[in-house]
């Protein structure tokens, strides 16, 4: 059973819910339960906060007791995401209609990443090579997948450097809606104008300590998506100086496992000037290209964008940012004159 609980709220900003006698964090997506003001009583999910995860580690409003039971619906939408579960709702799918595959659509660049983490990078990156390629997000499974939870993507919107935004299911509350990663990255090419794609999960990633039970799989479903629709496709290593799991270090095994099952061959984009970094390359199959890039870490960190990941700061771990860099650069270099 889901692990509900009755709770006050107690604090809007930041969102605190007072369950049991206990202050805790909380967080609701005001798309599905409407507003939460102070005195509200609420139902949270508390199973996240209560295994003390690293990520997700608070309370999330399931529904709004007080001002939440009076919601009109999405219209005449009838698509349907969340769905057969309490949360389904109706959505407008951006997917183009029948019979238009393969029409009216040009080959993007597509940049699939390992983690949420590597977004902000590889978009500035993108934007320092090429400012004037429209660059965009497509949110997949993987991580988590409310769209509004990611304050980096609110930040890149609001410094136009992602140009749009589209959560792909069993990702929601985007501003467009795709029913498959496919779907959305046809709709960018063909519909939103996006000269390329950064295509990766939300915030957080799904971990069982196995070779293939964790949301770096997302990778491999993307990849082989934008590969099929004739995109040509770059994988984002993830990389690791400092990871405390041997598994991250170096190449981390998401990456590995990734590159080994993909059925094409794809470029992998390596930082080419930072010390340590050069045995990387070695590692990636052979089917694949490794693409050697330079980055500028300094120039990144200064530019007051999101620089830290797991606890760990840019410093800390150069490698994970700068693989992000070098992915977001060659992702630039990918796009043609005709698509920016």
């Amino acid at each position: 059973m889901l692990k509900l609980r009755r709770g006050i709220v107690v604090e809007e900003d930041p969102l605190t819910v007072e369950v049991d006698g206990a202050r805790r964090p909380a967080w609701a997506d005001p798309s599905l339960t409407g507003e939460c003001r102070a005195g509200d009583e609420v139902v949270v999910n508390t199973e996240a906060a209560d295994l003390g995860l690293g990520s997700g580690g608070f309370d999330v409003v399931h529904v709004n007791l007080t001002r939440g039971l009076e919601g009109g619906g999405a219209g005449g939408a009838h698509v349907m995401k969340l769905n057969y579960t309490s949360l389904q709702h109706p959505v407008e799918p951006v997917e183009r209609a029948t019979g238009s595959l393969g029409t009216g659509r040009d080959p993007i660049p597509v940049l699939v990443i390992p983690l949420h983490g590597h977004l902000a990078p590889a978009a500035w990156a993108a934007q320092q090579a090429r400012p004037e390629v429209r660059v965009g997000y497509v949110q997949t499974a993987g991580g988590a997948l409310p769209g509004r939870i990611s304050r980096d993507v609110a930040q890149l919107r609001g410094l136009a450097l992602l140009c749009g935004y589209v959560t792909a299911a069993p990702a929601f509350g985007g501003e467009a809606e795709a029913l498959s990663v496919a779907g959305a990255l046809d709709a960018a090419a063909s519909r939103l104008g996006w000269g390329a794609a950064i295509v990766g999960p939300g915030p957080g990633i799904i971990g069982s300590d196995t070779d293939l039970g964790h949301g770096g799989m997302a990778a491999l479903d993307s990849a082989h998506g934008a590969l099929a629709l004739g995109m040509p496709t770059l994988v984002a290593p993830r990389i690791s100086e400092r990871d405390p799991r041997p598994r991250h270090r170096g190449l981390s095994h998401h990456t590995a496992t990734v590159l080994g099952l993909l059925l094409a061959g794809v470029d992998v984009p390596v930082p080419g000037n930072i010390e340590g970094i050069d045995p990387i390359a070695q590692q990636i199959p052979e089917r694949h290209r490794a693409v050697r890039v330079d980055v500028d870490l300094e120039a990144y960190a200064a530019g007051g964008l999101p620089a830290r990941v797991m606890g760990r700061g840019l410093e800390e771990d150069r490698a994970f940012f700068a693989a992000a860099l070098a992915a977001g650069n060659a992702l630039a270099q990918a796009t043609t004159a005709e698509r920016t």
